[in-house]
């Protein structure tokens, strides 16, 4: 959450270790690239990559799953109690105030790069991982990097904390809350705004800013094809350079509705057309790996000759 180009550089890391990417929000020389997105992003998946994705069906994040986690309610609650029964005091505004003022920038009244910085270590959280990014949700942050004081009070206020304690005594509430369906739409919808570079006035995420949003915001539920979506837009092959809203709104649709071997695709239903290049890509690199798979097989059923060769040997 913390930085743009510590999020980018997280899509780079094959184990998901979101400990290793701390950068500048500014630093030209990221993993991020340019303002423009022309950059290649250093994105591996977590699977080989050009083999086909594995075909079954992901968790819905709380959807039938019987959890009583799944109507955010409940769990969440008694987890908030708990919580705040731990604290021992009442909710002070004069506190949270105070832990404002530790990390504000000296010109701005915000919290900006440098005390997000300051202000992740004391959590001993790291900028670009997952809980980061629910707290922004919960500050109602309106862009990376940045937290202006009504931003940190207000949330402050609606999490119920006013420390440092306090807000990590928070995290495994928000972690639940963000299982239940309809609050994951609503961080999910959240994450695409705060991805955008509100001084530029964008209105699409740059393709790089993308994929590595899409990873980081699916930590605790990972579509089936999460990872195959992500390797096509690596891999680019209609020359996208940014990712609108309705792309990533739809997405979230896509893997609930859309099974994993994409048999119930139809080119016919309102899909965005990126969804279509990115079916045909997909069902074109499966047929490819099935055919390849196909030649290995009848390679191992042909004889070997007298010198332990495959087929094709000369006779006595």
């Amino acid at each position: 959450m913390g930085t743009r180009e510590g999020i980018a550089a997280e899509s780079a890391g094959p184990d998901g270790d979101m400990g290793q990417c701390v950068t500048k929000c500014k630093n030209p020389s990221s993993s991020l690239g340019s303002k423009s997105g022309e950059k290649e992003p250093g994105c591996k998946s977590h699977h080989k990559k050009g083999a086909p994705c594995k075909e079954e069906p992901g968790p819905m994040c709380g959807k039938g799953s019987g959890d009583p986690v799944a109507n955010g309610t409940k769990t969440v609650e008694t987890c908030e109690e708990e919580a705040s029964a731990g604290d021992g005091e009442e909710l002070s505004l004069a506190r949270i105030e105070e832990l404002f003022g530790r990390y504000k920038d000296e010109k701005d009244d915000a919290i900006l790069e440098e005390g997000m910085e300051s202000f992740c270590s004391d959590l001993n959280v790291d900028p670009a991982e997952f809980r980061v990014l629910l707290l922004a949700w919960k500050f109602q942050a309106a862009t990376m990097c940045k937290f202006t004081r009504k931003e940190f009070v207000e949330g402050c206020k609606a999490i119920k904390a006013d420390s440092l304690d306090g807000i990590c005594a928070r995290f495994p509430c928000m972690l639940l809350e963000a299982q239940a369906e309809e609050k994951f739409k609503d961080l999910y919808r959240f994450t695409f705004q705060f991805g955008l570079d509100s001084e530029e006035g964008q209105r699409s995420l740059y393709r790089d800013i993308a994929i590595a949003l899409w990873r980081l915001v699916f930590t605790q539920h990972t579509p089936a094809i999460l990872e195959c979506w992500l390797d096509f837009l690596s891999e680019n092959p209609s020359g996208v350079k940014g990712i609108s809203r309705d792309t990533w709104n739809m997405f979230l649709n896509f893997t609930q509705v859309i099974g994993p071997d994409l048999s119930n695709y139809s080119e016919d239903e309102a899909w965005p057309s990126l969804f279509d290049t990115f079916v045909e890509w997909e069902m074109e690199r499966r047929n490819r790996a099935r055919e390849e798979e196909e030649r290995r097989c009848a390679d191992d059923l042909r004889p070997e000759d007298e010198d332990g060769e495959r087929g094709g040997g000369m006779g006595p």
